[in-house]
């Protein structure tokens, strides 16, 4: 049933900073589950667009303390497992197209706010790639691995 169901559009954002690591959030709604910000594409909006909101909105970053380094050229995929695609997004959607983006972060660590008006995250750090990739709920894993492999050459930045 959930194989009729449209992917829901999606723009997630890899914030490295000047090391190299990566942000991480642990979701509110699922203790012990990372994940980099990310979420829906309003109607009328570009992914780009979306990326810059979703940051803002998820961790209080300005666009004015990042600049944007790369765009992952593809739409990424993943499916919902079964339980959960009648309980997300009003069962509309089988799962998620996401468009990544790497970002580099340039502010300091007291500039990240978690408390937001819609707490996506109870507490976040700094991840190293491998780390992202191990701390992601099992069916967004191969979705990571992507991610991390087009951004990894990116990441760490020359004295």
């Amino acid at each position: 049933m959930s194989k009729n169901l449209p992917y829901r559009p999606c723009a997630g954002v890899a914030l490295a900073n000047v090391q190299g690591l990566v942000f991480t959030g642990e979701r509110v709604d699922t203790p012990g589950a990372w994940q980099m910000p990310q979420g829906g594409v309003d109607s009328g909006e570009t992914p780009r667009t979306a990326a810059f909101r979703e940051l803002e909105e998820e961790t209080g970053v300005s666009p004015t303390l990042v600049t944007l380094e790369r765009e992952h050229p593809d739409w990424i995929h993943y499916d919902l497992p079964e339980h959960l695609v009648g309980k997300l997004w009003n069962g509309r959607y089988r799962g998620q197209k996401q468009r990544w983006f790497l970002m580099r972060f340039h502010g300091a660590d007291s500039d990240i706010d978690l408390d937001q008006r819609h707490r996506e995250f109870s507490r976040w750090r700094w991840s190293t790639p491998d780390e992202v990739i191990g701390n992601i709920v099992p069916f967004k894993r191969d979705v990571y691995k992507q991610v991390i492999a087009a951004f990894r050459p990116y990441l760490s930045v020359s004295p």
